[in-house]
């Protein structure tokens, strides 16, 4: 009787059709350290008027309270599940999902989706609202951010490819074709011209009609107008910093990935998602279309302090992140650069070291401001040029050997084809002068610590996402979709990592402890 007892506590009795229905009690089923507990009292800590806002009276009504479908988004993003249809499922037949629906009505597939798409500025709020939640509650400082990207690909076709230099190679053949007829520069000038000329031409179309010699030049002309403009909104889909994109979705760009399908170095369209990590929690994500980092640190860096009310008082990241302007910027904004130089490992090894052209290699005189090449003739700086870059002079040096007929090191040393040609070096001097303060930083004993750390939480935070959560490949398209999926991960994310962390009895540990062996 105990037993019988005991079970009967899991169930409620209500009246269904004049029957007693015994109904499962989900609040005594699920454990009181279950994680879907932990995800909804932190869930609820969060400002929902923005959201709520979205989903004004106004137009269709939404299925549940747009709260709740929040959370089971989340919670179902921390379960692997990152369909709306998955979502719908696990509403309907797992207790974790049916407690957190609040007894409210479960929404369908298409209410998930047209949440996802619609609420996109205000599901970026609510993770940054959980990222400054994580600092109230002391999980998180901003000591050091530990900052690193990696590239997942898109839902489009991986073989819809437009390339740039494809591109306008057939722009040059359009307009080669068309000065030949006509002498125009711009298609402005070439749509000037056909509007002008279209109202003296007598148009017949039609089986029987023939068409006359000045239609047919018109329609070659107009032939030539349609692809000039077509290659031209290409090339400015990819703008300035972008070599191709995808037809099925712009604003992915083509890259070498790790996953190769085809094995044989294939590129495929893809996102550059950045992530900022600080105590091991996600506090920062977003999406670019770059191939490479160095040109996404300042916008995010941005965004992190206009999101956070604060900035980092120091930056950690790996050689890609290498550049002038992020260093400048880092200057200037008060942060500390424990950024590796991008030749830092390259100088220790022995091929580096014989390669006697390097400036590396060179012995420098400060005295008299000169380089002294392996064989010890000199290079005396022959001009200087000085500009102004994010309100710091920035200075770039020219040296010249005097003479380097006969030197036996010459063709080591310089590549110029025309032997009269002596060696020249170019010096970016303020560039040389952070990349040293940046080595001096990295060098020290909490530098060096710093990137032991960076090692195991930003890339381990990579690590997680790709093999434990199983995210490899977006569902939708376009970058603001996508920013969507990654701010509705990255919250899965810390809600995990703090579930996790709880049950060790980590919390509140910020920098990894390592190893003393």
């Amino acid at each position: 009787m105990m037993n019988q007892s005991k079970t009967q506590d899991h169930y409620t009795t209500y009246e269904r059709n004049g029957q007693v229905v015994l109904a499962l009690n989900n609040e005594i089923i699920l454990p009181e350290n279950a994680p879907v507990r932990l995800t909804s009292a932190q869930l609820e800590e969060l400002d929902y008027r923005k959201l709520h806002r979205a989903y004004s009276p106004k137009g269709r009504k939404s299925a549940a309270d747009p709260r709740v479908t929040f959370k089971v988004m989340i919670y179902g993003y921390q379960c692997g599940i990152y369909s709306s249809r998955g979502w719908e499922e696990a509403c309907r037949y797992r207790v974790d999902f049916m407690w957190l629906l609040e007894d409210e009505p479960i929404p369908d597939h298409a209410t998930f989706a047209r949440f996802r798409k619609r609420c996109a500025n205000e599901i970026e709020d609510l993770f940054y609202q959980y990222a400054r939640l994580l600092e109230k509650q002391g999980e998180t400082d901003h000591e050091t951010v530990f900052i690193d990207g990696t590239k997942l690909e898109s839902a489009a076709g991986r073989y819809t490819f437009v390339w740039r230099k494809s591109v306008e190679k057939q722009l040059a053949r359009v307009k080669e074709k068309v000065n030949a007829a006509l002498p125009v520069d711009t298609l402005a000038e070439l749509e000037a011209y056909l509007s002008r000329t279209a109202e003296q031409i007598v148009f017949v179309h039609g089986t029987g009609r023939r068409k006359s010699g000045e239609q047919k030049e018109w329609e070659k002309l107009d032939e030539l107008r349609r692809r000039w403009a077509e290659y031209e909104e290409k090339l400015a889909v990819m703008g300035d910093r972008r070599n191709s994109y995808s037809k099925t979705d712009t604003d992915a760009t083509f890259m070498r990935m790790k996953e190769d399908h085809m094995r044989n170095g294939q590129l495929k369209p893809a996102y550059n998602v950045q992530i900022a990590v600080n105590s091991e929690y996600i506090t920062g994500i977003d999406v670019f279309s770059d191939r490479t980092d160095f040109g996404t640190l300042v916008p995010f860096l941005k965004t992190l302090q206009r999101e956070h009310g604060r900035k980092y008082a120091s930056v950690t990241a790996d050689a890609g992140y290498e550049r002038l302007g992020n260093y400048l910027f880092l200057e200037a904004n008060g942060q500390m650069s424990f950024i590796k130089p991008a030749n830092y490992e390259q100088r220790k090894s022995a091929k580096y070291k014989k390669q006697l052209g390097r400036m590396e290699n060179m012995i420098y005189d400060a005295d008299e401001d000169c380089y002294i090449c392996a064989n010890g003739r000199r290079l005396p700086l022959r001009k200087e040029c000085t500009e102004l870059q994010n309100g710091r002079e920035v200075t770039t040096a020219w040296y010249r050997c005097e003479d380097c007929k006969g030197c036996p090191m010459r063709e080591k040393c310089c590549q110029a084809k025309d032997a009269e040609q002596p060696k020249e070096l170019r010096a970016n001097k303020t560039l040389q002068e952070l990349r040293r303060a940046s080595q001096e930083n990295i060098t020290t004993e909490r530098g060096v610590y710093l990137r032991l750390c960076r090692s195991i939480q930003v890339e381990g935070a990579f690590g997680l996402l790709k093999n434990d959560f199983g995210f490899r490949r977006f569902l939708t398209r376009g970058k603001a979709n996508v920013r969507t999926e990654l701010f509705l991960l990255a919250l899965a994310f810390d809600l995990k990592k703090l579930w996790m962390k709880r049950e060790n009895g980590r919390l509140q540990t910020h920098l990894s402890q390592l190893n003393s062996a």
